[in-house]
């Protein structure tokens, strides 16, 4: 699908961006509590899942055409894994804030689950 071939390379860019910023940070061994501190950790994963999130989906809209899918599925799938791509960086900075936030992680979770199993299943159809 298009949409998730443009989706992943903007990821990407902002995965660029948002280390670049954090990057500026690091130099403060007592950033966000410290190294090896829950909030840095939780920024981190945030930055690097817009990267890889944002290849994931580039892969998505290259293999989407050879999907043994109705379009119905593959279009459900495209979704899937950008409402993932876009929730998990949003949780992780939800949860970075407050850990009250620890239960939103199912959005991502469930939207990606759903988005490599349909992928899966249409590659293995063919």
């Amino acid at each position: 699908m298009p949409i998730n071939e443009v989706f992943g390379w903007l990821w990407i860019m902002l995965g660029f961006l948002s280390g670049m910023v954090i990057g500026l940070l690091f130099h403060d061994e007592q950033w966000l509590g410290g190294y090896a501190s829950c909030p840095r950790r939780l920024i981190r994963l945030g930055h690097i899942s817009f990267v890889g999130l944002g290849i994931l989906n580039i892969l998505f809209s290259r293999s989407a055409d050879r999907f043994a899918l109705s379009a119905p599925l593959v279009s459900v799938a495209s979704q899937a894994f950008i409402i993932g791509g876009i929730s998990m960086p949003l949780c992780c900075g939800l949860m970075a804030w407050n850990k009250r936030w620890q239960m939103v992680f199912t959005v991502p979770v469930i939207s990606l689950l759903l988005g490599a199993g349909l992928t899966l299943w249409g590659l293995l159809r063919l």
